[in-house]
């Protein structure tokens, strides 16, 4: 009787009295890799992009030449306050697009005009770094780019002064993981850059020797 009390109280703390469980998420079972593999963007990196910075702009010591950081993917989802279900289908999205599991985002104060509270759930992000940041890097350049809709290039100003760039996507159904057949929604999303440019001239010309389309 003990253990089916224990197992009551269990259930009882996961019902609709308690917290609600975070979305589920499962993303695919990596792909072994050989011991030497290094993604296309990280050796196109050594062998080109470190060169061709240091002779534009002369730095003095190798540590000073800029470098990606991190790649922030973010999914809002403003329905989110009366569909809970259109938060799960973004992190799933998500989930699919980054090859990693995203976490979710909170409002970080209430907005009554839009029903929105302190700590409510938003939307998801992923954050990349090493050869995960790389390989996103490679897809969205080569395969996700040429698919937007009326794309002409990319704006060569939505750098943040820091040396960080935005890339803002109206339908994240440009990404090969996603099979339009089976999205119940096309959602909008945020691409962001992080390097360690000091200035945005320095960034962008890190990015477009990464091969990234500005516009002239």
């Amino acid at each position: 009787m003990a253990e089916k009390d224990k197992g009551a109280k269990a259930q009882g703390k996961g019902g609709a009295a308690g917290k609600a469980a975070k979305p589920a998420v499962v993303t695919a079972a990596p792909t072994p890799r050989p011991k030497d593999y290094k993604p296309r963007m990280k050796s196109l990196y050594e062998t080109k992009v470190r060169g061709a910075m240091k002779e534009k702009f002369g730095y003095a010591n190798p540590m000073q030449i800029p470098k990606l950081e991190k790649i922030v993917l973010n999914m809002g989802v403003g329905e989110a306050v009366a569909d809970r279900k259109k938060v799960e289908n973004a992190a799933k999205d998500l989930a699919l697009i980054a090859g990693q599991k995203p976490v979710t985002t909170k409002a970080r104060k209430s907005i009554a005009t839009f029903k929105v509270r302190d700590g409510m759930t938003l939307g998801a992000k992923v954050t990349l770094r090493g050869d995960h940041m790389y390989e996103f890097l490679d897809r969205f350049i080569t395969i996700a780019m040429p698919r937007i809709k009326d794309f002409r290039g990319l704006n060569p100003k939505s750098f943040d002064g820091r040396g960080n760039y935005a890339v803002g996507l109206k339908e994240h159904i440009v990404f090969p993981e996603i099979d339009y057949d089976k999205v119940d929604e096309v959602l909008g999303m945020d691409v962001v850059i992080c390097t360690s440019a000091k200035t945005d001239d320095e960034a962008r010309e890190l990015l477009r020797n990464f091969n990234f389309p500005f516009r002239s």
